[in-house]
């Protein structure tokens, strides 16, 4: 007959060995192939477009508006001209200007043939030489004021809302209207001075609107500020973005998304870190004869993107981790691979199609 102290060493018995049978058995696990990329550090801003070069038109002079030669949103050439000033009076200057030129050269002409003649002395030729230099110089004065009331476009640009009218009085520093070169946009951004170094000019970057969606506009850093802001800690960074179309303005907000220092790294699930502490760690699986075991391993982690994350020791491409049923193995433990994922396949996808 067995006691009551044997009966319960029996039982315990029994327990001990189906736990130590069920730990044995080997756990069904899904894997993943930890894969090489291409991949860089994401920098995101946001920044301001500007036109390549910008000119606030105005007059030189005080006068009244005789005539409008532009539209609104009309483009320009160089040297074209968008506004005409009252000009009667130097219309007048320079008939008469150019009616004393032409006259102190008839002089000029006869004297240099008196003087062939010796009736005419050099001295007196040298003051028709001085009077044809005085008509002359007249004559060009009268030519710049004349210029001074015609408004020419300073480059090739695209003009905005006009702002004066036919008779309106101008005076120097009033604006007429607005000019802007916008066959390249400049792009101004600022990211912090921790983030100086990963940026030089010839970089490519990627800017988007919500003007136009989810449309991507392709530029390249032009040049860095020359000094940090003292208070936000952050440096002020101009791309350049080609508008050919004219579909970007001035003053637009830009999301900007510039990739720097590209690699080649290896990528796993985030699903497969195990985290302790302040360490992580990942389940190898290793070939042992017939069998997989699980093989714990310490990783250091880079770059994260969705769904993804960077390992920058501690595993090469080629490795299979586990990425679900990681929580349950020990070091060690015999396991069963019951789906292998494939870079970028769901893992929802493969679990419900899995018997």
């Amino acid at each position: 007959m067995l006691n009551r102290r044997q009966v319960l060493l029996a039982l315990m018995a029994s327990v001990w060995s189906l736990t130590s049978l069920a730990q044995q058995a080997p756990l069904p696990v899904i894997a993943v192939v930890a894969e090489s990329r291409q991949i860089a550090n994401p920098i995101e801003a946001l920044g301001t477009l500007n036109a390549n070069e910008t000119a606030v038109i105005s007059a030189n002079i005080t006068a009244t508006i005789s005539r409008v030669r532009f539209d609104d949103g009309q483009r320009v050439k160089a040297g074209d001209v968008l506004v005409e000033l009252t000009n009667s009076e130097q219309l007048a200057q320079l008939q008469e200007a150019e009616v004393s030129l032409a006259d102190a050269q008839r002089q000029l002409a006869r004297a240099q043939q008196l003087v062939e003649s010796r009736v005419l002395s050099r001295q007196e030729l040298d003051d028709r030489r001085r009077a044809v230099d005085i008509a002359r110089a007249q004559l060009q004065a009268v030519q710049a004021r004349l210029a001074d009331r015609l408004i020419r476009a300073p480059f090739d640009s695209v003009v905005g809302l006009r702002q004066v009218s036919v008779g309106t009085l101008v005076a120097p520093g009033m604006p007429v209207a607005t000019l802007h070169d916008d066959s390249v946009m400049k792009l101004d951004f600022s990211i912090p001075e921790t983030l100086m170094a990963q940026i030089a000019p010839g970089q490519e970057l990627v800017a988007t609107s919500r003007a136009y969606g989810a449309e991507r506009f392709r530029g390249e850093v032009a040049s860095l500020d020359n000094e940090v802001d003292p208070v936000t800690r952050s440096i002020r960074v101009r791309a350049l973005i080609d508008n050919a179309d004219g579909r970007l303005k001035p003053g637009m907000l830009m999301t900007v998304d510039l990739r720097s220092e590209p690699r080649q790294a290896v990528m796993i699930p985030e699903e497969a870190l195990l985290p302790l502490g302040r360490d992580q760690f990942v389940m190898v699986v290793e070939a042992a004869e017939d069998r997989f075991i699980a093989r714990r391993q310490q990783v250091q982690t880079g770059l994260r993107q969705p769904g993804l994350v960077e390992v920058v020791a501690g595993l090469e491409a080629g490795d299979r981790v586990v990425t679900h049923g990681n929580f349950r193995l020990q070091p060690g433990q015999t396991i069963t691979i019951k789906a292998e994922l494939e870079p970028g396949e769901s893992p929802r996808a493969v679990i419900s199609a899995t018997p």
